[in-house]
């Protein structure tokens, strides 16, 4: 099912929703495999660059916005809404943040390694260099439907 029947489907269930925007989007790494952690429950977190948000323009995540989760055939898994965006220094990031990622071992170490494989080509490919310094945005989530 693609996003906007996706919508209709979740906004006739749940008509409280039906006048809110959404934006509809897959995770940039493993995207089948981190939309299951989303809709098993172990995954309510998510990080990006905030220098990646630069350089595509884009506006950072908002508190209350509501996104619906694609696969990497674009058809649509869950509804998530967003409950808190804050930015941090990789290097500060700490195992909270680690576990509510749910990926992995859910560790602080695997998730600086898989974080650190990530995040060193998505800034290379923009044309900038990533280091431990680099601010990332992390935006907390429910999931609302799946």
């Amino acid at each position: 099912m693609n996003a906007e029947q996706y919508w209709n489907e979740f906004t006739e269930k749940y008509p409280d929703y039906k006048e809110m925007k959404y934006t509809a989007w897959a995770f940039g790494a493993e995207p089948d495999e981190l939309a299951e952690l989303v809709v098993s429950g172990r995954k309510t977190l998510t990080c990006s660059g905030l220098k990646l948000y630069e350089a595509d323009a884009e506006p950072l995540p908002e508190m209350g916005e509501v996104s619906i989760v694609l696969n990497t055939s674009e058809e649509a898994v869950c509804v998530i809404e967003t409950t808190k965006v804050y930015t941090v220094a990789f290097k500060d990031v700490d195992e909270t943040i680690a576990y509510k990622e749910g990926e992995g071992d859910r560790t602080l170490a695997y998730w600086r390694q898989a974080h650190l494989e990530f995040f060193i080509p998505e800034y290379d490919t923009a044309g900038l260099i990533f280091n431990e310094e680099e601010i990332i945005v992390i935006e907390e989530f429910k999931k609302i439907y799946s």
